[in-house]
């Protein structure tokens, strides 16, 4: 089996840190474009696709700043991370998506979070 590696992404969105983090961290605003179902319990989210659950812990989290989190099924380095940055440059929102996958997988990955990022934005209006 080989190592998974991290790989990030970054989106320029036009939302405040505020309104961004909800739709990141909470189980109404991570169902408004993350998964069909989102509960929050202990620490931990469950996401629901299809009928399929998964779950995941939260490692860490600062309020307008980031979460990150850990599927509980996945190796224990691993995780996924909503960033939210500010560019000093164009003063622009920016959301940082960290998360590992297979090599090879990079891509795909990368694509599917495209894809629901860009539903964030049509949540988000943005």
């Amino acid at each position: 089996m080989s190592k998974k590696v991290l790989y990030e992404l970054e989106f320029p969105v036009r939302c405040s840190p505020g309104i961004l983090y909800e739709f990141l961290s909470t189980p109404a605003g991570l169902q408004e474009w993350f998964a069909d179902k989102v509960d929050f319990r202990d620490n931990v989210f469950s996401f629901s696709w299809n009928g399929t659950t998964e779950e995941a812990e939260v490692m860490e989290q600062e309020e307008d700043e980031f979460i990150r989190l850990h599927w509980t099924h996945a190796p224990k380095d691993e995780f996924f991370e909503f960033r939210i940055q500010i560019s000093e440059v164009t003063n622009e929102t920016i959301l940082v998506v960290k998360d590992f996958a297979e090599k090879k997988e990079v891509k795909d990955q990368s694509q599917l979070w495209e894809y629901q990022v860009k539903d964030l934005f049509h949540r988000i209006g943005s």
